[in-house]
């Protein structure tokens, strides 16, 4: 090999990693609204509305709050069906307690819808975040996919260039044999 054919191998290499530079760039700039949204997601504002409703969703789903309001309901029925006649509050058929159940429900079903509404939002910020990281992944795919294409034709395109070269040789190889042999005879 004469140095023209080593400074041209030398050429083709540097533009093989312009061309792999050119695509981890190109990669890089897709990510970085979805990296950025990633990482710094929209701060969440609630209003004290939004934070009572959910304090109050928590605690009326939970056993703490089944266990106390029935031992509130148990307490009010054994006072008011022990205390005598005159000292009962909310005597049988306990309509006093039926209205504050029913007050108690009207209100905290509400609340407990707002409190669901908003983690229902939540969730669809978590289901972007998801899709995000998805296409992110694909971004990332996309990127080898294509690295490995350019390496995949550089590779055959230096086997076919070496091929031709080493074809040259045999045929300069041939003509110097078949004078060689000429010139014998």
């Amino acid at each position: 090999m004469n140095n023209n054919e080593i400074d041209g191998l030398f050429a083709s290499e540097q533009e093989h990693l312009s061309k792999l530079h050119k695509i981890v760039e190109q990669t890089i700039k897709e990510e970085e609204l979805i990296v950025n949204n990633l990482l710094n997601p929209p701060k969440e504002i609630i209003s004290r509305g939004q934070a009572i409703s959910d304090k109050v969703a928590v605690f009326g789903g939970s056993w703490k709050f089944i266990i106390f309001f029935g031992v509130i309901l148990t307490v009010w029925i054994i006072i008011n069906a022990t205390l005598p006649e005159k000292d009962r509050f909310d005597p049988y058929p306990f309509i006093l307690m039926n209205l504050v159940l029913s007050t108690i429900a009207a209100l905290q079903a509400p609340i407990i819808m707002m409190s669901q509404n908003r983690q229902e939002e939540k969730d669809r910020m978590r289901s972007e975040n998801d899709y995000l990281v998805n296409l992110k992944a694909e971004m990332e795919i996309r990127g080898l996919h294509q690295k490995i294409d350019l390496l995949l034709e550089e590779q055959i395109k230096t086997l076919f260039d070496t091929q031709a070269k080493q074809f040259a040789l045999l045929q300069e190889i041939n003509e110097r044999l078949e004078k060689h042999l000429k010139n014998k005879s």
